[in-house]
């Protein structure tokens, strides 16, 4: 085994921000990692950012993630959840990366939908309006059923007071990645050479098990695709998420005594 580990970036999903890593990274870190969870641009300015974060693309979030990246003496661990963790394969394959660690990740262009709740929401977002040029504002109904719902409502409140806005132009690039010229948040598998590990809750409707198999059948041998049982989206902080990160862990000491 290496005697320094490598260090760790964890990527927060949509309208989060690093604090959204306060309970996770605290066993990675009790095990000798350095973890660093930074903020997606803009998304430590609070409830009211500037008007430009609706204009901030997925492959701005990708180049402010690979700067840090590349600030490293030796590459690191890159873990995303969510959107964070569609940023990271986005880094992955144009930064050095020891090793992705990808939880209930938002899926690169080409990847179908596998649900109809998916295509639903999705055409959902036409309602919102001129999507692709003004922050989003984060909705208590949507979090509380379908991304903190195993949260109890304490908890729920808690975690929800903490949201941002997000990025219009992001949310459409990932969302309606059909319909986006540009193909911003297209992947090239081959691009990624690190060894990759998928875990998904078996009860997340937002990036269900079936697409995220999808994402992970992409990169082959590479990758290591897990469904975490009684888990959603939230599976960073709902209860029994020390488990998947007991099991994230499991996997980089693997990573780490070849």
């Amino acid at each position: 085994m290496s005697e320094r580990k490598s260090p760790i970036v964890m990527v927060h999903g949509a309208f989060c921000g690093g604090w959204a890593f306060e309970k996770f990274r605290q066993p990675f870190e009790a095990a000798g990692y350095e973890v660093h969870t930074p903020d997606l641009r803009f998304h430590d300015r609070g409830k009211k950012p500037p008007l430009e974060l609706g204009r901030v693309g997925m492959k701005d979030y990708a180049a402010d993630i690979a700067a840090l990246v590349k600030s490293f003496a030796t590459p690191p661990v890159l873990a995303g959840h969510s959107l964070g963790g569609l940023v990271a394969q986005m880094v992955a394959a144009q930064a050095p990366v020891k090793a992705l660690v990808l939880l209930a990740p938002c899926a690169p262009w080409g990847v179908l939908p596998s649900t109809l709740f998916e295509v639903v929401s999705a055409q959902a977002m036409f309602f919102i309006g001129d999507l692709a040029n003004k922050p989003i504002p984060p909705s208590y109904d949507i979090a509380a059923a379908h991304s903190l719902d195993r949260l109890s409502k304490a908890e729920r409140d808690a975690v929800y007071a903490r949201f941002v806005p997000e990025s219009g132009r992001a949310t459409f690039e990932v969302m309606h990645w059909g319909l986006d010229p540009s193909r911003a948040t297209q992947v090239q598998p081959g691009d990624i050479r690190c060894p990759i590990l998928c875990l998904t809750g078996s009860n997340d409707r937002m990036n269900p098990p079936q697409t995220v198999r999808r994402i992970a059948a992409r990169y082959r041998d590479r990758a290591t695709f897990e469904v975490s049982e009684g888990h959603s989206h939230w599976l960073i902080g709902e209860s029994g998420w020390e488990k998947v990160a007991d099991r994230a862990l499991a996997w980089l000491g693997n990573l780490d005594a070849l």
